[in-house]
């Protein structure tokens, strides 16, 4: 590869590309930096024939991507706020498009971004100690990666009700029950699941599995119409001042 990573470690072994999103000072939360190169990623990969399956995960023994750089957001204003959710929701949506299956391997936390993240991928599986949520509303924004999309077509719509407009998060157990992830693993075992997961995979045909990723894709997709929307309420947050006082609140609890 060509290009430099600095957020991301990549390791390609028998097909499959293990790409660890590595910030874990900051739980490896997503930042610019890493969104850009996690776009970079995905066009030098698409057409790689050394490349049959992706597996993404995070740095560290706590988090898998525990959403998005808060210190980031909180200097958007609305018109950046909108731009900035649109330019995610389309790498996002181009991971859930990708013609080569994408596994997310959530070894620990995955709220907000993280949590969207995962749910763009094909297939979730999550050790038994991860930690899931959608805290947005808690800080006076809402999901805006697809995840109010993505979490209504898993769990369905009073499901997803509750989980966004609670804020609350929940166990890998609670997730599987709900259908939010496919399987939990003892942590230690989780790469060794997942390969073993990658390698039965590997054993079909690369075209009739992008064929069916697309087919399954269009079994979702009724409408653009929802992910705009949810852009648009998204940057609508950012010009109030419930946004403004939640997100002092939280830089208070940081100190």
């Amino acid at each position: 590869m060509d290009f430099e990573y600095t957020t991301l470690k990549i390791t390609v072994q028998d097909a499959i590309a293990w790409v660890q999103c590595d910030r874990p000072e900051k739980h490896n939360s997503l930042n610019r930096e890493m969104l850009t190169e996690l776009n970079q990623l995905l066009k030098e990969l698409r057409n790689d024939e050394e490349v049959s399956i992706l597996v993404i995960t995070g740095s560290g023994e706590k988090a898998f991507v525990a959403g998005a750089d808060i210190y980031e957001l909180a200097n958007y204003d609305m018109e950046q706020a909108h731009v900035f959710s649109q330019e995610v929701q389309h790498i996002f949506k181009t991971i859930e498009t990708f013609p080569k299956p994408v596994i997310a391997a959530m070894n620990g936390y995955a709220l907000g971004g993280g949590l969207e993240l995962a749910m763009a991928c094909h297939i979730r599986i999550a050790s038994d100690n991860a930690t899931m949520g959608l805290p947005e509303t808690s800080l006076g924004i809402i999901p805006a990666f697809g995840g109010t999309q993505r979490l209504t077509n898993l769990v369905g719509k009073g499901k997803a009700n509750e989980l966004v407009l609670t804020a609350k998060m929940i166990s890998a157990e609670q997730a599987l029950k709900i259908g939010l992830i496919n399987k939990i693993v003892p942590k230690k075992e989780l790469l060794l699941e997942t390969a073993k997961l990658s390698y039965e995979i590997l054993k079909n045909s690369p075209i009739a599995l992008s064929n069916a990723i697309q087919a399954i894709n269009a079994s979702q997709d009724r409408t653009k119409e929802g992910y705009k929307t949810e852009s648009q309420l998204f940057a609508d947050c950012f010009d109030t001042q419930e946004f403004q006082d939640r997100m002092a609140d939280f830089f208070k609890r940081e100190r």
